[in-house]
């Protein structure tokens, strides 16, 4: 079975301590900072042990990140970030990414296929 590219992981390889702030900034984007900071003051003042209790269950019940989902670059981890956060936004940017190129192709086309007299009579001065 592959893994899923939208699911919550533990990302123990840069993790502190079982790897649930390091997932979390994985699946969401949050700087790895601001979630462990977030993570200390609501188990120190807002909820009491009740953060402390939720924080090694998700430790213990979420799985490690596979390595094949590893991202090669920035662009690649930022995309599945979308993902999971608003999968029909993804949908609507990578149609309009993919409208935007086609586009520009068909400019590319019309350049190459029209009769630019300037190009031509540069291309007979080259001969």
């Amino acid at each position: 079975m592959t893994p899923r590219r939208t699911s919550f992981y533990l990302d123990k390889r840069h993790g502190k301590f079982m790897g649930v702030c390091a997932g979390i900034t994985d699946y969401t984007g949050i700087d790895v900072t601001f979630v462990r900071v977030g993570v200390l003051l609501l188990t120190v003042f807002a909820t009491g042990g009740l953060g402390l209790v939720a924080y090694l269950a998700l430790g213990l019940i979420a799985h490690d990140k596979p390595r094949e989902l590893d991202y090669a670059d920035r662009e690649d981890r930022k995309f599945w970030q979308k993902v999971r956060a608003r999968p029909a936004n993804s949908i609507r940017d990578v149609r309009a990414s993919f409208r935007d190129i086609d586009r520009r192709l068909a400019d590319i086309e019309l350049h190459v296929t029209s009769h630019n007299r300037r190009l031509a009579d540069e291309i007979e001065a080259l001969r």
